[in-house]
């Protein structure tokens, strides 16, 4: 058995012994069969063009001010929800003992999403940015996208649970600086559509009719075109819990897109199911 033993381990050393040279040799081995070659190069010889560079202006973010308005610039993420759990709950009207209590906000819900993405209606941007531009003042928004919660927690009332907030296409403001000016606001919204293309020269963006105030929750009646609805709220009309301020302000209300070409309608299934929970 020892012998045996004593025969595997000498055979195991011989194989090691032979199993290659060591690095210094290899390295000595590669050296001597190196082989030199020079390579000509003329200096107009090109593998690929390299385009001359071409400065360009950075794009501003949206929270800084651009060129045309010292304000930073309104994206959607001004209209987020304003719900806050630490909101105290209040009672249910007609029913004793029951409580309506607020949603989480920003940090539990996003804002109405289409094709994936987090989505306002575009015509309210655009009408914001223009009239801070305008005006030279600040827009304040008090009231953008609402969930179903924040609605009903704001504003319980049945004229208001099918608020086109809690579908991206409504919102609520004033300019800062002009809170008791806002016809003169009207009137800029109304001439966006006759300077800014393509609705100018279009008879249906251009020209504005006015609804019936008994067909709607506020004394001056609105106005509207094909595009959006624009009411007033005076002092005191619509003091809901995001507008418990004391100005006047402006509702934005979108009532076709602009996009798909069809008319905006509140339902159920877009206010409920058209945004996503945390």
């Amino acid at each position: 058995m020892i012998k045996s033993l004593s025969c595997f381990v000498g055979i195991c050393v011989l194989l090691s012994a032979c199993s290659g040279f060591e690095p210094s040799q290899q390295g000595e081995i590669r050296r001597q069969n190196a082989q030199k070659e020079t390579i000509y190069r003329s200096h107009k010889d090109q593998n690929y063009v390299i385009d001359a560079p071409i400065h360009r202006v950075r794009e501003g973010y949206p929270w800084e001010p651009s060129a045309l308005s010292k304000f930073p610039k309104v994206t959607k993420e001004f209209f987020r929800c304003k719900g806050n759990e630490s909101h105290s709950p209040h009672p249910k009207e007609n029913s004793p003992g029951e409580f309506i209590h607020d949603c989480g906000g920003l940090l539990k819900h996003s804002l109405p999403v289409r094709s994936g993405k987090e989505f306002v209606y575009p015509i309210l941007l655009d009408l914001l940015n223009y009239v801070q531009t305008k005006t030279s003042h600040r827009v304040v928004i008090t009231c953008g996208h609402r969930c179903p919660t924040h609605n009903t927690y704001a504003d319980s009332t049945a004229f208001n649970q099918s608020s086109k907030h809690m579908i991206g296409a409504e919102v609520d403001f004033y300019v800062e600086g002009m809170e008791l000016q806002p016809e003169k606001i009207v009137d800029l919204l109304i001439g966006y559509f006759k300077e800014t293309a393509p609705y100018a020269g279009v008879k249906d963006y251009e020209k504005f009719l006015r609804l019936e105030s008994s067909l709607t929750n506020v004394l001056t009646p609105p106005w509207y075109n094909k595009e959006i609805l624009l009411k007033i709220y005076q002092k005191n009309e619509g003091r809901d819990v995001d507008n418990k301020h004391a100005n006047p302000y402006i509702s934005l209300q979108v009532r076709n897109d602009r996009d798909t070409k069809e008319k905006i309608v509140y339902t159920w299934d877009k206010a409920f199911k058209g945004f996503l929970r945390y």
